[in-house]
């Protein structure tokens, strides 16, 4: 299986629970995050799915000027919005998120509790033969939000996955690897 085949059923699977196709979200806003380890970048991929009942305030949120159209300006204002709230470190060191992409579904299709927002960061790093942990916050947007998080197997033989851990709410997220020479 390809690795974008396999990263896409990923967060398909984060995000849907396992819930059948056509059941969609009510009164949770799930922030579905996958984390992708390389020796160049770390890859942070977002799947920003808002319930029904959820859909109008997240909505107001990206839709400054109440338009019921989700401008270039106001989804990247919506953009670093999120990625203010996320913080990730290595071995204790903050790392610096970068947006590496973002996309939005109609306000109609929103409404529905089927829109997925999908929103992709990086990390470029050089990670050497050592040990290292991760770690990953998500300060989400409201009272309302859920959260999913896991990291993807590396495609790197020398990237070794040795133990993942989440708060209850997965909310933070740890992942200690190493690098192999």
């Amino acid at each position: 299986m390809n690795r974008a085949r396999f990263l896409w059923l990923a967060t398909v699977g984060l995000a849907t629970g396992g819930s059948p196709a056509h059941a969609h979200r009510l009164d949770e806003y799930l922030q579905a995050t996958v984390i992708d380890v390389t020796r160049q970048h770390i890859a942070v991929t977002l799947q920003l799915t808002p319930g029904v009942d959820v859909a109008s305030g997240v909505i107001h949120q990206i839709d400054g000027n109440g338009d019921g159209i989700l401008s270039p300006q106001e989804q990247q204002a919506y953009v670093a919005r999120v990625r203010q709230g996320l913080s990730v470190a290595i071995n204790g060191n903050p790392a610096v998120l970068t947006t590496a992409g973002a996309a939005f579904p109609s306000v109609a299709t929103l409404r529905t509790g089927s829109g997925v927002i999908s929103l992709r960061f990086h990390i470029t790093t050089r990670l050497t033969p050592d040990t290292y942990r991760l770690t990953y916050a998500n300060h989400g947007m409201g009272t309302d939000t859920v959260y999913l998080v896991n990291g993807l197997l590396p495609h790197d033989p020398a990237i070794h996955v040795e133990r993942q851990q989440r708060s209850v709410n997965q909310s933070t997220y740890e992942l200690d690897f190493t690098v192999a020479p």
